[in-house]
């Protein structure tokens, strides 16, 4: 792969996917510390953790390292008498940056979004794919994206990205 100083694997993180209504959102978020958004497509932050939106009644529990532990119990807890699903998948995905002044044409080159931060703004995210590979795609700053892909598919979308991208290393 040519010089990607524009990506970089993210240090290991952990991620819940919690399903539930609106009642079951605002006792998570007493626990998470993390407001839920009510807007289509958004993620929330508040330092090394977010919440972002996958569909009307999913979202995705991020948090940078994996210490402190994930509050699984308390958000049970706060949960129970709501009906909902919370599962821990910090497993299964591995969570990319791909940062710089060429990081929205980069991706673009494998995933079918308009990635223009006029149409994909700061803090918007959504399920998308890198050419065969599902992701979650989530634009942290005007030049930065969080690329959440599963582990499987690491080396692949890795070397996608490098491969699209080895043109503008050749620029910089």
């Amino acid at each position: 792969m040519a010089d990607a100083s524009w990506m970089r694997v993210k240090p290991p993180g952990s991620r819940l996917i919690l399903q539930c209504g609106a009642a079951g959102r605002r006792a998570a978020a007493n626990v998470w510390g993390v407001p839920f958004s009510e807007e289509a497509c958004r993620a929330k932050t508040l330092g090394e953790r977010a919440t972002l939106w996958l569909g009307p009644d999913e979202h995705l529990l991020w948090q940078a390292s994996r210490e402190p532990a994930l509050p699984i119990a308390d958000l049970e807890r706060a949960l129970e008498a709501e009906p909902h699903s919370l599962v821990d998948v910090s497993h299964r995905q591995v969570a990319l940056e791909i940062f710089g002044p060429h990081a929205a044409t980069i991706l673009a080159g494998a995933c079918p979004l308009d990635l223009d931060v006029r149409e994909f703004p700061v803090h918007m995210c959504t399920r998308t794919v890198l050419a065969k590979a599902e992701i979650v795609l989530w634009r942290t700053a005007p030049d930065a994206f969080h690329v959440e892909v599963w582990r499987s598919f690491q080396d692949y979308a890795q070397a996608l990205l490098g491969e699209i991208g080895r043109e503008f290393s050749r620029i910089a």
